[in-house]
C-alpha cells in the first residue's frame, strides 16, 4: 500500500507529452496527492496557487518553454451579466439546479457518455467506463458537490421522486473563498441553450448567495480558441508572477 505523508505534501513532475491545446507544444505537470484530514485546506491553498484538482490529485502546468496556461477566477460579487447572458438565463428558466453530495449515478453516466461521444470523441476521456466515471466523482477528500440541472415542464418525464429530465451536471469543489468548477457536461441535443455558459452563470449566482468572492474556472490558454469563452465573464483575476491581478481585457487588446 502506498503511504502518503500526513504533513508536508510531496510534489512530482510528469514526463513531457503533446499539449492538447496548442499544436507543436509539449506539456509537463507538477502534481501532489490530496489525502488525509488536511486535504480540503491543502486544496484551497493549492487552488489559490494555480493548481487544479482531478480526483485525489492536484496539478498545475510546469511546461519548460510555454506559459500560455493562466489560472482564472471570476469576481462573483462584482459580476454583471451581459444582455446575451441574460438571454441564456431566461432561455433556461425552466431548469432547476440541485446541489448534492458527490455520488455518481447511472443517469449521470449516460448523459456524460452522450456528451463525450458528441463533443470529445477523440479526447483523453473518450474511453472512460462507468467505473472510471464513478472514480472521477467519488475519489475526493475535499468538499466536492454534484449539481444536477433538470428540466421541468409539461413535456418532461417526471419520475416517482418528482425529478425531471437531467440535461446538465457540474462537479464542483466548495472552497473557503469560492466555488471551483472541476468538470461539467450536458445533453448535446440542447446546443441552443448554451448550457456551458448557463452553468457558469449559475455558479456565479450560487457563490454570491453563499457570500463567496470567487468562481474558479481553471486555465485560460492564450492561443486556444476553445478556451476563449472564459474571457466573457468579467471582471476576473488572472494569476501571474505577482499573484492574482485584475485582468483588464481592453488594456491588453490595445
Amino acid at each position: 500500500m502506498t503511504q502518503h505523508p500526513t504533513q508536508s505534501p510531496q510534489f512530482f513532475l510528469t514526463a513531457p507529452s503533446p499539449c492538447p491545446y496548442l499544436e507543436g507544444q509539449f506539456e509537463r505537470k507538477v502534481f501532489t496527492h490530496l489525502v488525509g484530514d488536511k486535504a480540503s485546506e491543502m486544496n484551497d491553498l493549492l487552488t489559490q496557487g494555480g493548481f487544479r484538482r482531478s480526483q485525489n490529485i492536484a496539478y498545475r502546468p510546469a511546461c519548460e518553454t510555454c506559459r500560455a496556461c493562466v489560472s482564472v477566477r471570476i469576481l462573483a460579487q462584482e459580476f454583471t451579466a451581459s444582455r446575451n447572458m441574460r438571454r441564456v438565463i431566461q432561455h433556461n428558466s425552466d431548469l432547476i439546479g440541485a446541489m448534492h453530495d458527490a455520488q455518481p449515478s447511472t443517469e449521470q453516466y449516460s448523459l456524460f457518455r452522450s456528451y463525450l461521444d458528441a463533443r470529445h470523441r477523440r479526447g483523453g476521456m473518450s474511453d472512460m467506463t462507468v467505473l472510471d466515471y464513478a472514480m472521477m466523482v467519488e475519489d475526493t477528500h475535499v468538499d466536492t458537490k454534484v449539481i444536477e440541472y433538470r428540466r421541468r415542464g409539461p413535456d418532461s418525464f417526471i419520475t416517482g421522486k418528482g425529478q425531471g429530465e437531467l440535461i446538465a451536471v457540474a462537479l464542483t469543489d466548495k472552497m473557503a473563498d469560492g466555488l471551483s468548477m472541476v468538470y461539467s457536461y450536458f445533453n448535446p441535443d440542447f446546443e441552443d441553450r448554451s448550457l456551458g455558459t448557463f452553468m457558469i452563470l449559475d455558479h456565479i449566482a450560487r457563490a454570491r448567495a453563499m457570500g463567496l468572492p470567487h468562481v474558479y474556472l481553471g486555465y485560460w490558454v492564450n492561443g486556444s480558441r476553445k478556451m476563449n469563452y472564459k474571457m466573457r465573464f468579467m471582471p476576473q483575476e488572472h494569476l501571474g508572477p505577482k499573484g492574482w491581478e485584475r485582468y483588464d481585457h481592453e488594456a491588453v487588446s490595445r
